[in-house]
């Protein structure tokens, strides 16, 4: 299986168990942040970009649910999974209400786990690609682009036409605007590899957008070490 750097925080209160969960994880290909109870997950959360959070129910300080609704109201879409080893009916169910995407009762099968992870990150892309047929005008900032046409307008330039990788670069920021956009998605979509000399390829389209949008100073595109990108709009 291949995991492509992606980022998991782990919040598990049980050492053994935490750290056990968080080798095999890693040996998968998974980058993995583990936590000791829910006021340190929330702690790492906010400080870091993450692809999944696996969330134990039963901790001390702050509770999966608890730790669960405040990351909710600052990231809607992350996937969320409950580790627990209750399994009581209105506990699955007020982890669902809460916006989990998946609920696994301890002991479980590691192997399980794995799979799930998988098919919920083929479904973000998969969404990401019906998304990306659907639209292709956007604003972005006091530009406005067709993706269809890979022209970059603004009042107060001359409308640039946009090479192919440039203009399908720029489309799967702007989908993910002021949201990280995965380094490894781009270069599945665009690249159809991910190595190291594809890698440095779409750096050197990333500073040739750079340039293209520098008559808006509100717009950055920044990158996150070890994830991708985010085009963020101030």
């Amino acid at each position: 299986m291949i995991a492509a750097k992606k980022k998991i925080l782990l919040v598990e209160d049980d050492q053994n168990f935490g750290t056990i969960l968080r080798d095999y994880l890693e040996l998968h290909g998974y980058e993995v942040v583990l936590a000791r109870n829910g006021v340190e997950g929330g702690e790492k959360f906010g400080k870091e970009e993450f692809s999944i959070c696996l969330l134990d129910v039963m901790m001390p300080y702050k509770d999966g649910f608890t730790l669960a609704k405040e990351i909710r109201k600052s990231d809607t879409t992350i996937p969320i999974i409950f580790l627990t080893a209750k399994s009581m009916k209105d506990d699955v169910i007020k982890g669902y209400n809460l916006g989990a995407d998946d609920y696994l009762t301890k002991p479980f099968d590691s192997d399980v786990l794995l799979l799930k992870m998988k098919a919920m990150f083929e479904r973000m892309e998969q969404n990401v690609v019906n998304l990306d047929k659907a639209k292709h005008l956007f604003t972005i900032g006091k530009f406005k682009f067709n993706a269809k046409l890979r022209e970059l307008t603004h009042d107060a330039t001359p409308v640039v036409k946009l090479s192919p990788k440039e203009g399908a670069l720029l489309q799967l920021l702007a989908l993910h605007q002021n949201d990280l956009m995965p380094r490894e998605l781009a270069l599945k979509k665009i690249w159809r590899d991910d190595t190291y000399f594809t890698s440095r390829s779409m750096d050197v389209y990333i500073a040739k957008l750079r340039k293209h949008l520098k008559a808006d100073p509100s717009i950055v595109i920044s990158n996150i070490h070890g994830e991708g990108f985010r085009m963020s709009v101030s």
